[in-house]
C-alpha cells in the first residue's frame, strides 16, 4: 500500500476567512467579467410552444419604458420582464419607491444603447393578469432581465412558473448586487 507524501494534485480552498473573502470576491469578478461571453445567444424563433407566438420574438422596436421592468413596444403591446421586480416608478396613487426612477433610467439607457430595438424569448405563461406579455428581454445579446438584477435595481421573482436554470442565473446575479452593495441593496435591506 503506498504512502500519501501530503501532496495533493487538487487545489486546496481557502480556510482562513480572509481567505474566504479573497476567493468569493474574486470568483464574483471572474464571473461578472466573463458573464456576458458565456450568455446564451437571444433566440431566432419564438419557442417551440410558446403561447405568445403572435407576438414573434423580433425584433421589435420600443415605444416606451414605463418602468425599470415593463416596456410599451411600438405596435402598442406592453411587455414584462419575467422573474424580475423593479421598485416603482409609475404605480397610480404610489409614491415612486426608492430606485424606482434609476431602475427605469437602467432600462432606458440600455433600450436606447440598442437603437430601440429588442428581441424577446417567451417561456410557459404568455402573459401576466394585466394583460402584459411576459418574456425575457434580449438587448444586444445581453438579457436585460438578469442585467437589472445585476445592476441591483430590482429583485428577483422565484415564485412564478419559469425556468429554473433562469431562476438560478438570476438569483446569482441579485446576489452579486447584494454582495457589492449596488442599488437597492446599497442600504441595510431593502425598502419595499
Amino acid at each position: 500500500m503506498r504512502r500519501r507524501t501530503g501532496h495533493s494534485s487538487r487545489p486546496q480552498l481557502p480556510r482562513s476567512p480572509r481567505g474566504i473573502i479573497v476567493f468569493v470576491v474574486l470568483t464574483a469578478l471572474v464571473v461578472w467579467r466573463l458573464g456576458p461571453s458565456l450568455a446564451p445567444n437571444p433566440p431566432d424563433p419564438t419557442p417551440p410552444g410558446a403561447a405568445s407566438a403572435d407576438l414573434g420574438a423580433g425584433p421589435h422596436r420600443v415605444e416606451r419604458v414605463v418602468d425599470g421592468d415593463t416596456l410599451l413596444l411600438e405596435n402598442k403591446a406592453r411587455v414584462r420582464l419575467i422573474g424580475v421586480d423593479a421598485p416603482e416608478s409609475v404605480k397610480p396613487n404610489s409614491p415612486v419607491e426608492p430606485f424606482g426612477a434609476e431602475a427605469a433610467e437602467f432600462t432606458r439607457q440600455w433600450i436606447a444603447a440598442a437603437g430601440g430595438q429588442v428581441m424577446l424569448e417567451f417561456d410557459r405563461e404568455p402573459k401576466d393578469r394585466y394583460d402584459r406579455y411576459l418574456a425575457y428581454v434580449w438587448v444586444d445579446r445581453r438579457m436585460l432581465n438578469e442585467e437589472i438584477l445585476r445592476a441591483g435595481l430590482a429583485t428577483a421573482l422565484t415564485q412564478y412558473p419559469y425556468s429554473e436554470d433562469l431562476k438560478h442565473r438570476f438569483l446569482a446575479a441579485q446576489s452579486e448586487a447584494q454582495a457589492a452593495g449596488r442599488g437597492i441593496w446599497s442600504r441595510t435591506a431593502p425598502t419595499r
